[in-house]
């Protein structure tokens, strides 16, 4: 006798669980656009501000990556060298995170999700 599939694995968004941390896809969000706003990495995580806040502020803390205002912006770059700090694998470093984004070809342009601009 078969049994109805549980809602998670019907789900069109997919699962309820992320394989990559809120830290690890704010850092991929920034690697991707390093003129993104927090209000925009949190539309896209769906997590609120102050949470995307606190994660950029970890971030920044561990020396994963830096800030520097540009006006009334911030404008974020990253320390790709740094190790991951995996329990189970201490070779892998920022890089190896960023070999699963794809090129990207304009930071200007909307963001596919939000439709947001990053300027």
């Amino acid at each position: 006798m078969a049994t109805e599939p549980s809602s998670a694995a019907t789900s069109i968004n997919g699962p309820e669980f992320r394989f990559v941390t809120n830290h690890g896809n704010v850092l991929l969000l920034i690697a991707r656009d390093q003129h993104i706003r927090i209000r925009d990495i949190a539309i896209l995580l769906d997590i609120t501000e102050r949470a995307a806040q606190r994660i950029v502020a970890d971030l920044s803390n561990a020396g994963y990556i830096d800030r520097e205002r540009e006006g009334r912006r911030n404008v974020y770059s990253l320390k790709t060298g740094l190790p991951l700090h995996l329990p189970f694998q201490d070779d892998l470093d920022i890089d190896a995170l960023l070999s699963i984004l794809p090129a990207v070809e304009s930071t200007s342009s909307p963001h596919p999700q939000t439709g947001l601009a990053s300027s």
